[in-house]
This record gives structure tokens, C-alpha cells and sequence, in this order.
């Protein structure tokens, strides 16, 4: 299994907290020491004091010297830096790179793929199967041919008897595209 981006872990585990997502509150409102903190969260300042080394750690609050206190605040321009970089899609999309995209439609195509390649009777219901059912169909449509409505049931019926349902949810995902009255198919460009 792949290892998340460290510093998406560290900087979601830093508010993995109740008491630290308190503190971001409080110090959101306005910066406080940390026998304030202490007195309004209603725990010890030495908890308070670890709380707070977590989120500096991660850089989400930062202390300032006003005597013999620290004042610690919320910073937050860096925290939506942060949280802007960390939760871009590029960023988050390895996070799941080991995962089995397939598997779903795989067991849909179990359950209702027969030996001889024809789909089970009825069709599923719920759409997202009925849509793995249609995909798993498409390269029966040959890219650049215009059929009728007629050619193309005799295509999708080396798979069920209810074409229409399938050419529909083809329809439907933009994978076949259709005159306005529907004498005539033809695949959309793009990736199979």
C-alpha cells in the first residue's frame, strides 16, 4: 500500500483534536497566552503548551515574545497555502493510487455477464451498474460509422434483447451521440 503524503498526514493529524481544533477557534478569534487558553479550555497549561507544539508544528499558529508570556496566534495566510497545496487534485490523487478503480465494474459485469457474453435479464435498476453494462458494450459501436437506429439494435443485441435501454444509457453518458430525432448513432470521439 502506498504511504500518504507525510505532510498531508501531519497537518490533518495536527487538528485530529478536539481540544487543538478549540485552540484554532479561540486563537482564530484573537491571539491569547497560554494561561488564557489554558483557563478557557479548562485544562493545564502544559497540555495546552503540547497542544499548541503540534500546530506549530504544521505551522498553523506562531508565538510572539510580549514579556515574559508567549502570545501565540493564528496564522492564517500559511494555513491556506497549506491547505490550498495539500488538497490541490494533484496532491490528493496519489493518495489512492494503489486502489482498485476497476473492481466495481468488474463485479457488476459478475453478476450480470452470462457465459455467452449476453447481459442477465432484466437489466439492473440502479444506474451506475446499468452504465458499466452500457460501457462494456461500446466497443460493439464502431468508431466513425453512422448506424440507424435499426443497425445499431442489431449491434447491442449480441448483448440483450432490451437495446433500448442501452443505447439510451449510452445516450445518457455521452459516449453515443444521436441525431435530434434519432434515425441516426454514431460514437463520440474519445477514449473507449
Amino acid at each position: 500500500m502506498t504511504t500518504p503524503n507525510p505532510e498531508l498526514l501531519a497537518f490533518f493529524k495536527a487538528l485530529a483534536d478536539a481540544n487543538r481544533l478549540k485552540l484554532v477557534g479561540l486563537l482564530a478569534h484573537a491571539p491569547h497566552t497560554v494561561e488564557q487558553l489554558a483557563a478557557a479550555l479548562g485544562v493545564g497549561s502544559s497540555t495546552v503548551s503540547h497542544h499548541l507544539r503540534k500546530l506549530a508544528d504544521v505551522g498553523l499558529v506562531h508565538a510572539r515574545a510580549d514579556g515574559p508570556y508567549s502570545v501565540y496566534q493564528l496564522d492564517p495566510e500559511p494555513l491556506q497555502r497549506l491547505a490550498k497545496r495539500l488538497l490541490a487534485t494533484e496532491a490528493l490523487s496519489p493518495l489512492a493510487a494503489d486502489a482498485d478503480l476497476g473492481a466495481f465494474d468488474r463485479r457488476v459485469l459478475k453478476a450480470y455477464l452470462e457465459p455467452d457474453g449476453r447481459f442477465r435479464a432484466p437489466l439492473p435498476a440502479k444506474p451506475r451498474q446499468l452504465q458499466v453494462l452500457a460501457r462494456h458494450a461500446l466497443p460493439a459501436i464502431e468508431p466513425g460509422v453512422t448506424y440507424g437506429e435499426k443497425q445499431l439494435n442489431e449491434r447491442l443485441q449480441r448483448f440483450t434483447d432490451d437495446t433500448a435501454t442501452i443505447r439510451r444509457t449510452l445516450v445518457d453518458l455521452g459516449l453515443l451521440l444521436r441525431t435530434p430525432d434519432g434515425a441516426a448513432y454514431w460514437r463520440a470521439a474519445g477514449p473507449d
